[in-house]
């Protein structure tokens, strides 16, 4: 895919796009008084404070982290400064996008971002949120809810990885769920998995710095995808593993997928806001 962005969804918004950068409150945000700068550290700053605390309550629900408390406590600490994250996020992406909106309305990754937002808003105050108050058990609307948030998380995951310039910003997910798993797999799985990936990375290593030159792209290129395909494998295999690995006291299957995607997607969000940059 070459690109995917709000300009293709609505053309007849450039002329008004292109005016929101001379007009209050992008050209307050692009003034010395506000400061471009802070509304872009606040901006991160509030990204983290979202995604930190929703991995932290999901991961208990799948019995790693702070396991000393239920997740619905675990949840009762975390729901205040996971709405400042949102209202954070919110506000200050309204701000510096009207200062930066030529730019953001011709960017895929902007749009990767957004969807994801949306996506990650969904999953945690609709699916996740709920189903950490009610001790891991889904009820109907959550199941509604991740069905919907679970589909444009899924979309915005295959744009991100298909649309040129972008789609090795996909790493950044792979990464993360790499991770994520360390914590949640327990004995000979955790090391059967940590294993597979050591084989995995130290083979692409020699493969693409020893057996290949570095300037090799036609051959570089094929055996990085070959790589970034069977890390893919080997996580998601890990994972179903996990799934259906036992069903502990704060759920089944169901609660398990509900916590990797809503980790996942506000990570697919962070990383497709970094590659903004690159187009």
């Amino acid at each position: 895919m070459s690109s995917m962005n709000l300009e293709h969804f609505f053309p007849q918004a450039k002329a008004w796009v292109d005016t929101l950068g001379d007009i209050p409150p992008g050209s307050w945000v692009k003034g010395p008084k506000f400061g471009y700068a802070s509304w872009e550290v606040g901006h991160i700053l509030s990204l983290i404070m979202i995604g930190g605390t929703t991995i932290l309550m999901n991961l208990r629900l799948l019995g790693a982290g702070v396991t000393e408390e239920e997740p619905a406590e675990i949840y009762r600490n975390l729901r205040f400064w996971q709405n400042v994250g949102v209202i954070g996020i919110v506000a200050t992406g309204l701000l510096i996008g009207a200062a930066n909106a030529t730019k953001l309305y011709d960017s895929s990754a902007f749009t990767v971002k957004m969807m994801a937002l949306l996506s990650g808003i969904i999953l945690t105050y609709g699916v996740s949120r709920p189903v950490a108050a009610a001790n891991g058990a889904v009820g109907l609307m959550p199941k509604i809810w991740f069905a919907i948030g679970g589909a444009i998380f899924l979309i915005d995951l295959w744009m991100f990885s298909t649309t040129d310039l972008i789609d090795v910003g996909i790493y950044h997910v792979i990464t993360a769920a790499a991770l994520i798993l360390i914590p949640v797999t327990r004995g000979r799985l955790r090391w059967g998995y940590i294993a597979g990936m050591v084989a995995l990375i130290a083979a692409q290593f020699v493969q693409t710095h020893f057996i290949l030159k570095p300037d090799d792209y036609d051959h570089l290129n094929p055996v990085n995808k070959t790589y970034t395909a069977l890390y893919g494998v080997w996580i998601v295999g890990t994972a179903l593993i996990t799934l259906f690995r036992g069903r502990g006291e704060e759920g089944g299957p169901l609660t398990k997928l509900v916590d990797y995607s809503t980790m996942l997607v506000w990570v697919l969000g962070a990383a497709a806001g970094r590659w903004i940059a690159f187009q």
